[in-house]
């Protein structure tokens, strides 16, 4: 009997390829392996092997493999029985979710090659004009790429071109699997083997006389190896040197000197020696031994402390229990900012232990991490990271820490998995038999909902370190400001007058506007015309420093108007603010004081985050405006003020998280305030100062908050009483779509009763040109999940065979919130 394999492959495919493999690649392949696949008619795939056995495929003969990857797996036994119930739980394919899970630099890609048919006779009058460029290449190179050939026919729509070459028999396609890592090496250089004894050496310094700038870099080499004991880099030996790179060269073709090369990781490690974990004072001992005492019963354990409380100095204290016992650590955080204050931290008491994972790393650094974490090297005790890095290969977890874990970056959105990386990290815990700690000042109210049901164990701090007084809230109405006329720009004179007490005093200023741009609407004060996005439905954002118009769902952007497109008017006026405006108002107000901004646009670089949070530390920054990400946990020790510019847009917005999600967003960013021995204060403007929740974000009141806002989901049905799952569908034509959600929403109603809402369109129904409708199904708690998914998926298989359907997209996203 034949070997089989069934492989994974990342494409959304709801089963997996059968690939047969012979005898002995059957004894050499192990699950978890890498193999390139062929797929399709020509493509080139790499696959993951899921299964060995000996069972054909009975619907379609089994294509051989194209070749094995790796010679141990790649990924280990835990991570595929994770991805297994990501794709079950989160309702996805197994080809998302391996997709989302490995570093693009471990998916070799198939390139297309263009080859000229051998012995095939050409009349050259046959050939148009195009087909000729192509055709004189290849006498000259063996093979083109489709990049060469754009090139050579200097036009992007090449393939009509090169398919008339393949019927008329001139050219055939071949596909060329290539490796995207690439490791780091660096070059080295000792004396050549030849000089090693005295007299060789002697000799040489004599007849290096005559070139006193290679004597140099002889002696220059000599002088590094004895200070520093170590292999010279030529980069040391040229800067010590002072020689240019063609002397070292002349050396190296002497054989004077032998170069050479040594594979190293792309990040290094260049701090001091390590130091020990600070000394807890008694609130911070008390909730360790809460969490330790937790732990003895508990799989998870909510450690709620309030804002600069020192619950990462907790952390510290669990993560050296836990890498002093030989296991290692993953430490989840929810913000790429975050990372950057916190590395620093945990790298004076851990020194290189710590490995980093998130987006802003290179695909060859994370490759790098990757093989770290798969052999359990030293550097890769502790792992900090964003969500993605919970696909790791750890095989010796010891203990997750989930920082912050209520904010809203843990879900995945687009595109599948659209996983939660709090709940995913808590199951992977659970397949390691080990321990979670979720950590935050404002819990989501799942998490605090679990410890009141006794799922979690729990564990407080009421205290600020330092004994450092909470700071004082201060409501601002804007409504009476207006009315008095006290308000310049955006800012009442309350605010102005606590900014300028803080900036005499010498103190830093965080103001807080969750919306980035300059306006979101601009409008023509003549007929009302506001310029909207062609792809999308929804206004374009004006963005002063690069005068354009920009959406922010499609990317579109288009110069900023002078005249109304409608009416020809120039009278055009802005309505609403975001992060831009605040900061030109700011330097307006505070002439000669630094004024910095903290959005999506300032820190789309790798180390964008590091030059601000730095320069904050480093006090080169007076006033930082920005959007949510100063909300993620941040230690800024010279904070004495924080104004959040207007409360009433997070609180009006349409999604029954609304609330809960103001009380955390607004004490997160309060908490930034006051974190040394003065009391810091916070500025809320509002246009409702006696709204439930401002009122409990002033008292600092979350047991309100969580009772009031329980009471809602209990009375509205939703989470987390109900689970939901919401169904979208999406589809250029909008009848089509429409008639798609009818039918649909009608099948699921039938099922599930009144516990299906919809169709209905979102606020914004319309992006990238595609049209689209909303599904939510609620499920009771007494109702089984796994049955009701098996149920949807049977609609949807039913939905899909409807011929007018198939077209329409359709997104299935659990646990939408």
């Amino acid at each position: 009997m034949g070997y089989f394999i069934d492989v994974i492959i990342p494409v959304p495919l709801q089963k997996l390829f059968t690939y047969s493999i012979s005898s002995s690649e059957a004894v050499f392949i192990k699950r978890g392996m890498r193999v390139a696949v062929p797929f399709g008619k020509s493509k080139i795939y790499t696959g993951i092997v899921a299964r060995i056995h000996q069972l054909p495929p009975t619907a379609y003969q089994a294509k051989e493999i194209h070749q094995i990857l790796d010679e141990t797996p790649l990924v280990n036994e835990l991570q595929l029985e994770l991805w297994e119930w990501i794709a079950n739980y989160y309702m996805c394919t197994l080809g998302d979710v391996m997709r989302a899970a490995l570093p693009g630099a471990f998916i070799l890609e198939s390139e297309t090659r263009i080859v000229k048919n051998k012995g095939f006779p050409i009349e050259e009058h046959m050939l148009e004009d195009e087909e000729f460029l192509i055709y004189e290449a290849l006498q000259h190179q063996s093979s083109l790429k489709i990049q060469d050939v754009m090139g050579i026919l200097d036009k992007k729509q090449v393939f009509p071109v090169i398919n008339r070459l393949i019927e008329k028999g001139v050219v055939h396609l071949e596909e060329e699997v290539y490796e995207k890592y690439k490791p780091k090496l660096v070059r080295y250089v000792k004396l050549g083997s030849n000089y090693t004894t005295e007299n060789a050496l002697q000799q040489l310094l004599d007849d290096l006389g005559r070139a006193p700038r290679q004597k140099e870099v002889i002696l220059t080499l000599f002088s590094l190896v004895g200070k520093t004991k170590k292999p010279v880099t030529v980069f040391n030996l040229k800067n010590e040197s002072g020689a240019s790179s063609s002397i070292i060269k002349t050396l190296i073709d002497k054989g004077v000197l032998e170069e050479y090369h040594i594979q190293t990781d792309r990040i290094q490690y260049s701090g001091k020696d390590t130091l020990k974990t600070k000394l807890l004072n008694t609130c911070q001992i008390q909730a360790l031994d809460a969490v330790k005492k937790a732990f003895e019963t508990q799989n998870v354990t909510l450690l709620h402390g309030v804002t600069s409380s020192g619950k990462t100095e907790i952390y510290a204290k669990l993560i050296e229990d836990c890498i002093s016992s030989g296991k290692q650590v993953l430490y989840l955080l929810p913000e790429i900012a975050l990372t950057t204050q916190l590395i620093s931290r945990l790298q004076r008491y851990f020194g290189e232990c710590i490995s980093v994972y998130h987006s802003k790393y290179s695909s060859h650094e994370r490759v790098e991490v990757w093989n770290n974490v798969l052999k359990q090297a030293p550097k890769a005790q502790i792992v900090i990271g964003a969500r993605s890095s919970l696909f790791l290969p750890f095989s010796n977890l010891g203990l997750v820490i989930i920082d912050e874990e209520h904010e809203l970056s843990y879900k995945q959105f687009d595109p599948a998995p659209r996983y939660h990386a709090r709940d995913t990290a808590i199951m992977l815990a659970n397949m390691h038999q080990t321990k979670t700690l979720l950590g935050s000042a404002t819990p989501s109210l799942e998490s605090y909902f679990n410890v009141k049901q006794h799922k979690y164990g729990f564990a407080e701090i009421h205290r600020r370190y330092n004994d450092v007084l909470m700071p004082e809230i201060q409501l601002v109405d804007l409504k009476d400001k207006y009315k008095r006329k006290r308000m310049t720009g955006h800012f009442s004179d309350t605010l102005i007058e606590a900014m300028r007490d803080a900036l005499n005093e010498g103190q830093q200023i965080i103001l807080f506007q969750n919306r980035r741009g300059f306006s979101p609407i601009i409008e023509c004060t003549i007929c009302g015309h506001a310029p909207q996005c062609p792809n999308c439905d929804v206004s374009l954002t004006y963005h002063q420093y690069k005068n354009q118009l920009r959406c922010h769902y499609c990317g579109y952007h288009t110069a900023m108007h002078l005249n109304c497109e409608a009416c020809g008017s120039s009278d055009i006026d802005s309505k609403g603010f975001g992060t831009e405006q605040i900061e030109e108002e700011v330097k307006t107000l505070f002439p000669g004081y630094k004024v910095a901004r903290m959005d999506l646009d300032t820190t789309r670089g790798k180390y964008a985050y590091d030059k601000i949070i730095n320069a904050i530390e480093q006090q080169e920054i007076d006033i930082l405006v920005g959007t949510q990400m100063l909300t993620k946990g941040l230690d800024f020790r010279n904070v004495k003020l924080v104004g959040i510019m207007n409360a009433d847009t997070m609180l009006n917005f349409p999604d029954f998280r609304a609330h809960e999600r103001s009380f955390q967003l607004m004490l997160q960013v309060a908490g930034r305030a006051g974190r040394t021995d003065e009391r810091g204060s916070v500025l809320i403007q509002t246009y409702n100062p006696y709204h439930s929740i401002l009122q409990q974000v002033s008292t600092n009141n979350y047991t309100e908050m969580f009772n009031e806002q329980l009471n809602d989901r209990y009375t509205y049905k939703y989470p987390p009483i109900y689970k939901l799952i919401k169904i979208t569908l999406k589809h250029r034509d909008f009848n089509r779509v429409e008639q798609a959600s009818q039918w649909l929403a009608k099948s699921l109603r039938q099922l599930f009763t009144e516990y299906v809402l919809g169709p209905e369109s979102p606020p914004v129904s319309r992006i990238r040109n595609q049209f689209y409708k909303n599904i939510l199904i609620k499920i009771p708690q007494g109702q089984s999940l796994s049955k009701t998914k098996e149920a949807i998926i049977k609609v949807n298989n039913s939905f899909f065979s409807i011929k007018e359907f198939r077209s329409v997209k359709i997104i299935l996203n659990v646990d939408n919130f």
